[in-house]
């Protein structure tokens, strides 16, 4: 589905502010860095210090919760002055983990870990987010007296019921969604009860869990050995790899955490992040080598295992040797991950194939097949790439249970949107972005129906939920490099409410375009891809190195005319500055082909319908809708040749069958020339099918991929047999109806492009 695009309007930036942001920067102008500040909010001269500079920030007391931090560190306190039995109920995802690995650590400073002070993990695959009954019973055989929750536990009402009727008290520490009342806890500390301009309101679970930690710091300060500042760089992992809104507390938080990360790679002190980090080939210095590198591979673990306990001994151990064997583990988990993902990919795709989108609000998809634990990354890609909320559940877990998982677009609240068919769902939670859910099969069509007219009766036209990518600034290749790094660099980390500036780069072009197929770290092929390339444009014809994940080559346009939305980075394994590209589209105002004129006159109209053909002696027209600018080029090298001094493109708006229609078009025919005998001529099935000779080439290899004995004289063609009418072979199929889409793609491009476009590409000097 095609984005729409926008680009922020510049704006006129006072002299006295530039002057202030140029201080921070190096050999540069500062403009770009001004210029992004001031789009984000970010427009007084004393803002600026504490936005961009950590040691000119005043973070917020822990104490701003209120009665239920001082509930909190009391109930605490008078477990530890008892010696009762705790136990750290976490969560699966990075922000889970790291959020038990920071309780584990820092309470592990006034309880003795593994006797007073345990953690647990729900298992993925197997448990949902949150407390459940079997850990609570569990906990009660153990004889816990309290559990404290970290990015989970605000909507458990029934389980902390059943905890208390067992004699187990709950505190609960988390960032999402509240209850319609207080839960019967000790203390609920949750950033959604304070005001929304709290600079602690967008905590994520494992920055909350740090403030708790923080406030029995402050209240007990003789008893902690290790200092607070330690548990930093876990704090980061995690706030960086939850994609909270990096603003107040939590930008504040991820920059001195960042500082401390940097160290694991010089003098480390985590030997697990130390060994991760040399695994994805990070240094630790960038928001990136956290949300490309670390949180991606915590995020592995449970999505392949389900049980990712040894995260947390991966993250908090001091023994080198077993860090790094939970490292490798972890790693060979983000490969499989890859791979699993790429499948899932590719079966949701055939699945929107067979369902009318132009009806749809929500997709909701599932099958038997597909691995629940990357289901939300797909969820993710599809409501990005077609601009609708998307739910993906497996059905192959539980029996007659759904689970999986749903990802948001836009401001809809998936939350709400999930809870408004509450009464067919097992279990739902979540927040406005992304939920997880669980629904009895038989339930599935109900809930389809039920959520889509949900949302329809709060949006009202479908076709209207499309994507929009927004690029911040407009730039030049030849302005890419270290200098304007270094500008962007001074907003980093970036997240939510501050991305990662996305830059619009026009009439650019690619050469240099391959393919790479990934290795895992001991030199396997794995089945995921990326494209590298180089942009160039008229400031820069040696262009800039660049990187599309996700993509093929086949889907970058080459040497052609292009505007390109791309976010600059730094290759730390590459040692270079590169982009990474994150949309492309062919460009409507230029092209990079030298000699481009402005000699009007060649051109009478882009679509001449209304000429009369006996008004058009003088002209040479082009009928058929071309397919690429080689085909206009031609046109015109026979008009010159001709001494025409005109040209008329004629041609109707093409018609686009579907690429199905168009194979089952074709083997029908293979069909009946076997079946009769009879030839045809190759002209006679391009004209019957509209397409190019290039293109009918692989429909040929598909038909005798799939048992057609085809004889070719010149230009005719006989079906001698058919050797098995059941053959398949999807590959071969795959590759013709690509070529077809691409192809009809081209033809829609050329209907629709500018006069103006074909004017400038049009040039006595190409001949």
């Amino acid at each position: 589905m095609s984005s729409q695009w926008q680009l922020l309007t510049p704006a006129k930036i006072p002299q006295d502010f530039l002057e202030a942001v140029r201080s921070y920067t190096q050999n540069s102008s500062g403009e770009y860095a001004a210029q992004l500040l001031w789009q984000r909010g970010i427009q007084e001269i004393e803002q600026l210090s504490g936005f961009l500079n950590p040691d000119e920030y005043q973070p917020t007391s822990p104490f701003a919760f209120g009665e239920e931090m001082e509930r909190a560190v009391e109930r605490l306190s008078m477990a530890r002055n008892n010696a009762e039995k705790v136990i750290i109920w976490g969560d699966f995802d990075a922000d889970g983990i790291t959020s038990t690995s920071v309780l584990w650590e820092g309470l592990g400073q006034f309880f003795e870990q593994h006797q007073t002070l345990n953690y647990t993990i729900p298992n993925r695959l197997t448990e949902s987010h949150g407390l459940n009954i079997t850990g609570i019973d569990r906990a009660a055989e153990q004889g816990t007296t309290l559990i404290v929750t970290c990015d989970t536990g605000s909507t458990n009402l029934e389980e902390i019921d059943y905890a208390n009727s067992l004699g187990i008290e709950v505190i609960v520490t988390d960032h999402h969604t509240l209850p319609p009342e207080r839960p019967p806890v000790v203390a609920i500390i949750n950033p959604r009860y304070l005001p929304e301009e709290s600079p602690l309101f967008h905590l994520s679970g494992v920055a909350v869990a740090y403030k708790l930690v923080e406030a029995m710091y402050a209240t007990l300060p003789e008893i902690p050995q290790n200092p607070l500042e330690e548990l930093l760089d876990l704090v980061a992992i995690g706030l960086i790899a939850d994609l909270v809104q990096l603003s107040g507390d939590c930008r504040y938080l991820a920059q001195r955490g960042i500082v401390q990360l940097q160290k694991q790679t010089r003098n480390p002190t985590r030997p697990g992040v130390a060994k991760l980090l040399e695994l994805c080939q990070r240094t630790g210095d960038r928001p990136t080598d956290i949300s490309f590198g670390l949180g991606p591979r915590i995020n592995a673990v449970s999505r392949i295992h389900g049980d990712a306990s040894f995260c947390v001994e991966l993250l908090t151990s001091r023994d080198k040797k077993r860090c790094n064997e939970l490292a490798l583990e972890t790693e060979l988990a983000n490969t499989r991950r890859k791979e699993l993902q790429k499948n899932v990919v590719q079966s949701v795709g055939k699945k929107l194939q067979q369902i009318d989108l132009s009806t749809t609000s929500v997709i909701v998809l599932e099958d038997s097949q597909w691995s629940g634990g990357v289901l939300g990354l797909v969820a993710g890609q599809v409501a990005q790439e077609y601009g609708r909320p998307t739910i993906l559940l497996t059905t192959g877990i539980e029996g007659e249970l759904a689970r999986g998982s749903a990802r948001s677009v836009a401001r809809i609240d998936l939350y709400q949107l999930v809870k408004s068919q509450e009464h067919l769902l097992h279990r739902f939670g979540g927040h406005p972005f992304a939920a997880g859910l669980s629904l009895l099969v038989e339930n599935l069509p109900l809930f389809r129906d039920g959520i889509n007219q949900q949302l329809r009766s709060q949006i009202g036209d479908v076709a209207a939920m499309g994507t929009t990518v927004c690029a911040d600034l407009e730039v030049t290749v030849a302005a890419l490099g270290k200098e304007l790094f270094r500008e962007l660099k001074l907003l980093e980390p970036c997240g939510m409410g501050n991305p990662v500036p996305k830059l619009l780069i026009r009439d650019c072009w690619f050469s240099e375009v391959w393919n790479n197929n990934a290795k895992d770290f001991r030199g396997k092929k794995v089945q995921y891809i990326k494209t590298t390339f180089t942009v160039c444009d008229d400031s820069c014809p040696e262009g800039f190195p660049g990187i599309w994940w996700g993509h093929y080559k086949e889907e970058l346009p080459q040497d052609r005319g292009c505007d390109a939305i791309a976010q600059l980075d730094y290759n730390t394994y590459h040692q270079r500055y590169e982009v990474r590209l994150v949309a492309v589209r062919l460009s409507e105002e230029g092209s990079q082909f030298e000699g481009i004129g402005d000699r009007q006159d060649w051109i009478v109209d882009w679509r001449g319908e209304s000429y009369d053909r006996a008004e058009t002696s003088d002209y040479i027209l082009l009928e058929n809708c071309p397919v690429s600018w080689d085909e206009v080029h031609q046109s015109f090298r026979r008009a010159v040749a001709q001494k025409s001094p005109k040209l008329a493109l004629a041609y109707p708006s093409p018609a686009s069958p579907s690429p199905q229609t168009l194979w089952q078009t074709l083997v029908g025919i293979a069909k009946y020339l076997q079946r009769t005998g009879e030839m045809a001529t190759l002209a006679q099935i391009e004209e019957k099918l509209n397409l190019t000779p290039s293109t009918l080439k692989l429909g040929f290899n598909a038909l005798r991929a799939i048992g057609f004995e085809i004889e070719q004289e010149k230009d005719r063609v006989r079906i001698c047999g058919w050797n098995d009418p059941h053959a398949t072979s999807e590959p071969t199929i795959e590759k013709f109806l690509g070529a077809i889409a691409e192809e009809q793609f081209q033809h829609q491009y050329f209907y629709q492009v500018s006069v103006s476009t074909v004017q400038r590409l049009v040039s006595p000097n190409l001949f």
